[in-house]
């Protein structure tokens, strides 16, 4: 970005339409007007407009994040949550993004992921076998009890 400087109005007009554009959380919100190099007392003036004019929503943005990254990237919801904690979003907003994803959904796209890995690993050792298909699944944020289930249930 170039070192313009914004008026409050421009930045405020700036940020509504990167919130409007998609859900955003206050920690982008507030890093993007550190780089418009805004001073503290207007980032919290424009952040404040922004929840007012409900442009910015942090249980609304933890939400369709969790269920993005579950129905897109097939996450599980340890991932979702170290991701949305790392986003600064509060324990009570992040139980409640969680929510959205049913548990039959969840334990679907489990087995499909499993079923599709379990296809595509070409190692015969039967213990090597689970254990690269339980990595694949714990790197993607699967809880280790379900994915054990699941990896016993299918390499015999």
């Amino acid at each position: 970005m170039k070192n313009d400087s914004y008026s409050l109005t421009e930045a405020k007009l700036k940020l509504q339409q990167f919130c409007a554009y998609q859900d955003r959380c206050h920690k982008e919100v507030v890093e993007k007007l550190q780089k418009m190099n805004m001073i503290p007392e207007a980032i919290d003036m424009i952040v404040s407009e922004l929840i007012q004019d409900n442009f910015l929503n942090e249980e609304r943005f933890a939400q369709s994040f969790a269920r993005g990254k579950f129905r897109i990237k097939k996450w599980g919801k340890l991932r979702i949550t170290r991701e949305l904690k790392l986003r600064q979003i509060s324990k009570y907003n992040i139980e409640t993004a969680l929510k959205e994803i049913e548990e039959t959904d969840y334990l679907d796209t489990l087995d499909e992921l499993a079923r599709k890995r379990n296809e595509a690993v070409r190692e015969t050792n039967m213990f090597k076998r689970k254990k690269k298909i339980a990595d694949y699944l714990f790197y993607r944020g699967w809880e280790a009890h379900l994915v054990y289930e699941k990896i016993n249930e299918l390499v015999k």
